[in-house]
C-alpha cells in the first residue's frame, strides 16, 4: 500500500460513496480527504441490510458536500489521475446514473431509493 501525501489528489470510498478529493492529513491507519467531486452517490436504506426494504429504519443517505473531510481508511484511497470535474456536474451524474440503476431491478427497495434520492435531490438543487 503506497502511502500518499498531503495534496495528492484522489479516490475514496466512503460508507457507500466514492468521491475525488485531496487529502488534507495523513494518519497512521487513515487520510483526512477534503470533497471535490462525487462519483457514486451513496446507497439509500440500512447499510446493514443492504438492498432490503422491509427493515426498522431506511435512512436517507446524502453525499458528501463540497469541500467537507471525511476519514477514510487508507486501504480506500487510490490516486486521480485525470481532470477533476465540478462538484455540482458531478453529482449530477452520480445521480442521474443511480437512478439509472434503480431502475433497471425494479425492487420495493429500488422504489423507496428512488423515492429518497427524489427528496434528496430536492434539497441538494434548491438554490
Amino acid at each position: 500500500m503506497e502511502n500518499m501525501k498531503e495534496g495528492t489528489i484522489v479516490t475514496g470510498i466512503y460508507k457507500t460513496g466514492k468521491y475525488i478529493g485531496e487529502i488534507t492529513e495523513v494518519r497512521p491507519l487513515d487520510y483526512l480527504v477534503r470533497v471535490l467531486a462525487v462519483i457514486k452517490h451513496p446507497m439509500q436504506g440500512d447499510l446493514h441490510h443492504p438492498k432490503e426494504a422491509d427493515v426498522a429504519f431506511f435512512h436517507e443517505r446524502r453525499a458528501l458536500s463540497y469541500r467537507e473531510q471525511a476519514k477514510i481508511p487508507k486501504q480506500m484511497v487510490k490516486p486521480f489521475d485525470g481532470e477533476v470535474p465540478g462538484y455540482r456536474e458531478s453529482l449530477i451524474e452520480a445521480i442521474h446514473k443511480m437512478k439509472e440503476e434503480l431502475k433497471e431491478k425494479p425492487s420495493e427497495w429500488a422504489e423507496k431509493s428512488l423515492q429518497m434520492i427524489n427528496s434528496l435531490e430536492q434539497d441538494y438543487f434548491k438554490n
